[in-house]
């Protein structure tokens, strides 16, 4: 495909599309109900469904009985979080090999024109982006991932908090499934929002904000602490009324649904003339530029607070201004 067709590339090979970043119409005013109607099909297709059938197949066919979680014991503990870990290699590891390793598409799409692998940086274990993102994505971040899905099963199989099953609340239950990427959300930016105050973006968020050019395994490379912060949002199933197979989509729609956002590339090329787009723009920017964009745009959050960065010129002149707005500030409150 000629990605030229679609955006530019400046000088230093970075790719940007021609269309500006948007949020989804779902919270639109005044409402937009054609536009919804439109868009619906991207809210289940492809990632959500995807995130959603991993869930099934883990209760099916991963997890032991109910009675087995009831008593947390190393066998079962110790398969699942294999299994998480042999998911993640190959799901992360697939867009890595294709696009990265392989370059199947060249620089085609790609947002940042510079390979990570090229490029040394002392912030990363080795001096190596993809084995520092490895390390942490393996070294806390799965053990964090199955700490949390056991400490949810254990808390159903053992009567701790409500179980709603299908057959006593088949609408709510499927209301509640819908709503599992709105909670993820507000969850992310809320908590995207506070890891970027002072001290806990030094301590914390930093981690993650190393990898500026950002690749499949950026995706998970993570602080522990936010490791936990942000893979933790299927807690929420522990205190709304639900059930363990939706408390395991959420889980699942948080840490393999990382990946979209980091993949690097606006589109996946299938074939010569077919493409699936990553709707990795808009945090794309937000590695970019730090301060816009928390958010991914199902809820506009940022149009809302001021922090939206859409990829356009305007955008980045109303962004220059607000960073010379808090730079001011900073120097009044110092010359004090």
């Amino acid at each position: 495909m000629d990605d030229l067709q679609f955006g530019t590339r400046n000088k230093r090979g970075d790719w940007a599309p021609n269309e500006p970043a948007g949020t989804a119409p779902l919270f639109s005013f005044p409402p937009r109900p054609l536009a919804v109607l439109k868009w619906l099909p991207h809210y289940f297709l492809p990632n959500n469904l995807l995130f959603a059938l991993t869930a099934v197949v883990w209760w099916r066919y991963v997890l032991p009985d109910v009675e087995t979680m009831k008593t947390l014991s190393v066998g079962w503990i110790l398969r699942l979080f294999l299994v998480n870990c042999a998911a993640l290699l190959v799901f992360f590891g697939a867009f890595e090999l294709r696009l990265y390793i392989l370059k199947a598409q060249g620089n085609r799409f790609k947002y940042n024109g510079k390979w990570p692998s090229e490029q040394r940086n002392k912030a990363f274990f080795f001096e190596n982006q993809n084995i520092d993102n490895m390390l942490r994505t393996f070294g806390t971040g799965m053990p964090i991932w199955t700490a949390i899905e056991v400490a949810i099963l254990y808390a159903y199989a053992n009567g701790y908090v409500p179980w709603l099953t299908v057959a006593e609340h088949p609408a709510y239950l499927f209301l509640l499934a819908l709503v599992v990427p709105i909670i993820h959300e507000t969850h992310f930016f809320l908590l995207h929002r506070a890891i970027h105050w002072g001290p806990l973006y030094k301590w914390v968020h930093s981690v993650h904000h190393n990898s500026v050019n950002p690749s499949p395994w950026s995706s998970l490379s993570m602080h522990p602490v936010e490791q936990l912060g942000y893979l933790g949002v299927a807690f929420w199933h522990l205190i709304i009324p639900s059930n363990p197979l939706l408390a395991l989509y959420q889980l699942h729609y948080a840490g393999f649904g990382a990946i979209p956002g980091h993949v690097g590339f606006d589109k996946v090329e299938l074939t010569e003339d077919k493409s699936v787009d990553s709707h990795a723009y808009i945090h794309y920017l937000h590695h970019k530029h730090f301060e816009v964009n928390y958010g991914d745009g199902l809820i506009p959050f940022d149009r809302w607070f001021g922090t939206f960065h859409d990829g356009s010129k305007e955008a980045a002149a109303r962004m220059d201004a607000r960073y010379e707005k808090k730079k001011a500030r900073a120097n009044a409150a110092a010359a004090k």
